[in-house]
């Protein structure tokens, strides 16, 4: 494990492993690293030096009594930094749209991949009250519930896949022990607004990865980003929603891997 200080001061853990040109990984809202990304890492680590990094609050990274959708850009910057070389990024949800906004801050990374990542308008994907049910479930011990709800209502997971996830113990207890700092990463994304003036002159290559089995908001959003970013193009993953590095992670390899090559 390896540790650098973000502009606040807070640690920010990120893993090294492979060999070739340097691959960021990027986790959402209730995941670690090790839960994203460890039925894809191997593969990736054939053919890149992969990093992936905890985002602040979870897993090995430290955490801070503000946070904000800046500070998450800022110890993405500072992960790029301790790389020390350009890099590309991949990023799932929540994750992906920190990528996005520390890429308007930066002119070192090469090529973002960024699945179902950026909404054109964060509330608009939102059941209504959902934020203040979770806060309720949180309030009263209800970290299970509020975890379920979650992934139902905003995600749009089905019980199937929900009951996938349940049967890796060690990957629920982290979601389960993530779940109290899930409100302000959705209270962020909820109040995001995606403006396209403010990526016409961003010219990192990116695609933007949608489950073909997604709901439709997502698949409109991708277009919407695609249409403001200069070098962007959609990929949708056949069958697949919100979760084909569990799903389908040989899938979502050849994705990564053949996006890279083009570029």
């Amino acid at each position: 494990m390896h540790s650098v200080r973000s502009a606040d001061g807070t640690p920010i853990a990120f893993w090294r492993s492979g060999s070739g040109r340097p691959l960021l990984l990027i986790h959402g809202v209730i995941a670690s690293h090790a839960t994203t990304w460890r039925l894809v890492l191997p593969q990736l680590a054939q053919h890149f030096t992969v990093y992936a990094m905890d985002r602040r609050g979870r897993g090995a990274s430290g955490d801070s009594s503000t946070y904000t959708l800046e500070r998450e850009a800022e110890d993405i910057l500072a992960v790029v930094d301790a790389i020390g070389q350009a890099v590309d990024i991949v990023g799932h949800s929540f994750g992906g749209l920190c990528a996005l906004e520390a890429a308007l801050r930066t002119d070192v990374m090469r090529r973002l991949i960024l699945y179902e990542a950026v909404p054109l308008r964060g509330a608009d994907n939102y059941p209504p009250d959902v934020i203040p049910k979770l806060d309720a479930l949180l309030a009263a011990n209800q970290i299970e519930t509020a975890l379920v709800t979650m992934l139902r209502e905003i995600v749009g997971l089905g019980a199937t896949d929900i009951d996938m996830l349940r049967r890796d113990p060690e990957a629920w207890a982290t979601r389960l022990s993530n779940t109290r700092a899930m409100p302000r990463e959705l209270r962020a994304e909820y109040e995001y607004v995606f403006l396209p003036e403010r990526f016409t002159d961003l010219r990192v290559a990116t695609l933007l990865l949608v489950g073909e089995a997604s709901a439709a908001r997502e698949l409109s959003s991708a277009r919407g980003v695609a249409a403001a970013l200069p070098s962007a193009r959609i990929r949708l993953l056949p069958e697949q929603q919100h979760l084909a590095m569990y799903t389908a992670p040989d899938m979502f390899v050849r994705a990564v891997l053949e996006f890279l090559a083009e570029h």
